[in-house]
């Protein structure tokens, strides 16, 4: 059974003057190895490869995936093997992200840029099944309307807690936790996706597409907002690195550069915006992600937030 869900409240000028209750909930606190939507998307993918009869996982992502992270420890726990194809050439130094799925039983497969391209045509993965061994083939991100079935449940899980709320807020990179949080939803209060990456313009296409492979429908109950990416997906400035260390000082609450942080800065652009109806309360989803913040230390020499 899953824990009960946890919200914070935030309090936030930008709320207070626009009379919204903003509210924090730790998905991230969910589990203790598989943290936020990770965990929810990859729940019924791993009993469907068990169902099929399957003993490894092969999925895709780059030298900082959360992803990948994920599967790796997912397969440690559950007891599948994993395979983890990279995209790039191997560095002489591996990612703290990689060093952790080796340490986890995962195999890399480091592979071109241009191969990586490849990752969604049948016929090249068919080919690294081949080279590799036969596995339950995860797409990069975890994706998929198994996915959104796991992430349906955390709307499920509110419901029943009876926790008031008028809107989600949720960051986005591939559309597939809030396409799962819309499923969830089923036309009632509103979602919000935070874009993490620059030019994301095809989310509504993809999210779109996601619900109606997965439930037979598209909803229109959602907004994406794409004023916080600051610059593109993991780009970083002082700015956004400043409020994260900021909203831990107000709130001890950690977030990270390539999700949460921007989906708490994109949050509270709309509130100050009037996006939201003074009186309404909006619940902004901490995914996790934090493992992510040992691979900026390693590029970057710092490591912002007091707590990590």
């Amino acid at each position: 059974m899953p824990a009960a869900p946890f919200l914070q409240d935030l309090a936030e000028s930008a709320a207070e003057r626009r009379g919204v209750r903003l509210r924090l909930l730790r998905d991230d606190w969910q589990h203790p190895e598989l943290p936020g939507n990770k965990w929810r998307k990859l729940k019924y993918n791993l009993l469907a490869a068990r169902e099929q009869g399957h003993d490894a996982l092969l999925t895709f992502g780059g030298a900082y995936s959360n992803h990948l992270a994920a599967v790796a420890a997912a397969g440690r726990l559950q007891g599948f093997r994993t395979l983890g194809v990279v995209r790039g050439e191997e560095a002489p130094a591996l990612s703290p992200t990689l060093q952790q799925c080796r340490a986890d039983g995962m195999q890399l497969h480091f592979v071109s840029r241009e191969a990586y391209r490849r990752r969604n045509d049948p016929a090249w993965v068919a080919e690294l099944l081949t080279t590799l061994g036969p596995a339950y083939v995860l797409p990069e991100g975890g994706t998929n309307a198994l996915a959104l079935r796991g992430v349906a449940e955390l709307v499920q899980e509110l419901n029943a807690a009876g926790e008031a709320y008028d809107a989600l807020t949720v960051a986005c990179g591939t559309g597939g936790t809030l396409a799962g949080l819309l499923t969830g939803l089923d036309g009632r209060r509103q979602a919000v996706g935070v874009a993490a990456l620059k030019g994301a313009d095809w989310l509504r296409t993809e999210v779109d597409a996601l619900t109606e492979q997965a439930v037979g429908r598209r909803y229109a109950n959602y907004h994406l907002h794409h004023g916080a990416h600051f610059g593109g997906y993991a780009s970083y400035s002082t700015e956004l690195l400043g409020f994260i260390e900021e909203f831990y000082l107000r709130h001890r609450v950690v977030l990270d550069p390539v999700y949460t942080g921007k989906l708490l800065v994109g949050t509270l652009q709309l509130i100050e915006a009037g996006h939201f109806a003074p009186g309404s309360t909006v619940v902004a989803v901490h995914t996790g992600g934090l493992q992510g913040w040992a691979g900026f230390q390693q590029r970057f020499g710092s490591y912002p937030p007091a707590a990590v």
